[in-house]
C-alpha cells in the first residue's frame, strides 16, 4: 500500500491519531474539571461577572 515508505508513514499515521486522541481525552477532562469548578463557586455564592451586571440592570 505505502510500498518502501511504509516504515515511516504508518508510524506517523499511529503518533498523529495518538496526539489527536490524547487531545480530545485532554479537552473532555479539563471541560469536567472547569464546570465542576464553576459549579463549587456558585455554590459558595459567587457569581459569573456577565450575571451580576445583568441581576443590576434588572434592578
Amino acid at each position: 500500500m505505502f510500498g518502501n515508505y511504509a516504515g515511516y508513514i504508518v508510524p506517523a499515521y499511529v503518533l498523529s491519531a495518538l496526539a489527536l486522541v490524547g487531545l480530545v481525552v485532554w479537552s473532555v477532562l479539563d471541560y469536567r474539571a472547569r464546570r465542576s469548578e464553576l459549579a463549587e463557586l456558585e455554590r459558595k455564592g459567587l457569581k459569573r461577572r456577565s450575571q451580576a451586571g445583568a441581576d443590576r440592570a434588572n434592578g
